[in-house]
């Protein structure tokens, strides 16, 4: 599992106006909709669900919202990054303004985990959340993410 096979370049994106968790799972649906033709509410609703067992922000800032949804053959990725930093119930009860939701199919196992244990390691590394931070560009994202990858490979 890569970056490049995971996440491609417009599914990143900055986003502004997002003042709850809530908000931030449903413009994750809509954006799984315009990025991969997603069901937006199944994307939501799915969400929602893996939410309620438990919150997915996994601290210093960092929430990996995940879901399985029947529609996919593969798994696939949506990075944002928030201008504003929102509660997101996280572990460490700290304000999340990094988030990398994964959507799998229904039936995928070791799949999604190797997707979730890559995100996981990439946003765990303080230097790449910083340079994700500092750089509010698309592009320039995308590229930080790929290349935090071929960092941790080396």
């Amino acid at each position: 599992m890569n970056f490049e096979k995971l996440l491609i370049p417009k599914a990143v994106k900055v986003v502004t106006s997002v003042t709850s968790k809530k908000r931030l799972l449903s413009e994750l649906g809509d954006f799984a909709h315009e990025v991969y033709d997603m069901p937006a509410v199944a994307a939501v609703e799915a969400l929602l669900a893996r939410e309620a067992l438990g919150p997915t922000g996994v601290g210093h800032g960092v929430a990996l919202p995940h879901a399985r949804i029947k529609e996919l053959d593969h798994v696939v990725g949506l990075f944002v990054l928030l201008d504003k930093p929102i509660d997101f119930g996280s572990v460490d009860r700290q304000p999340v303004d990094i988030a990398f939701a994964l959507f799998a199919p229904e039936e995928a196992g070791v799949e999604h985990l190797k997707a979730l244990a890559l995100v996981s390691r990439t946003l765990r590394d303080t230097a790449t959340c910083a340079k994700l931070r500092a750089n509010p560009e698309a592009s320039t994202l995308y590229t930080i993410l790929t290349e935090a990858e071929a960092m941790q490979a080396a």
